[in-house]
């Protein structure tokens, strides 16, 4: 089981890994082990997730969000294949906790007088220099 916040767990079966073969540093090492790890996560198939959770983690989860409904995370940073499960298990805790904030709905606020009067004083001075610049047409005598 792995916590992710207070009483919410994620059971270690409900996580598949694949390791596949890393590009980057490793010298030939890297054409013979495969030590990145792909992590697939069914979110729909989960069933200790609250609903509200599981929307705002298709909806934040972008181009790692698979058509079916599973987070595909691709932990590649290390050369040990340990420390990419690892990596990976921690970002996909990290994703699910941030889903599990409810986002903050916006306050609507009236703008201030003198941010007001402030903005058109600007626009007064503004103005003023483009008349002081302005070409003359003509003389009068």
């Amino acid at each position: 089981m792995i916590n992710i916040k207070g009483d919410l767990f994620i059971r270690k079966r409900d996580l598949r890994f694949k390791f596949i073969r890393a590009s980057g540093p490793g010298g030939q090492n890297v054409n013979k082990v495969s030590t990145a790890v792909q992590l697939r996560f069914d979110i729909n198939g989960n069933k200790n997730l609250p609903e509200e959770t599981k929307i705002r983690l298709i909806k934040t989860g972008g181009s790692r969000i698979t058509n079916d409904g599973f987070i595909v995370i691709e932990a590649k940073r290390f050369r040990d294949q340990e420390k990419n499960r690892q990596d990976a298990i921690q970002r996909l805790v990290e994703m699910i906790r941030k889903a599990l904030l409810k986002p903050k709905k916006r306050i609507a606020t009236k703008k201030t007088y003198s941010s007001d009067f402030v903005r058109l004083e600007s626009k007064k001075k503004h103005s003023e220099q483009k008349k002081i610049r302005k070409k003359v047409t003509s003389w009068e005598e």
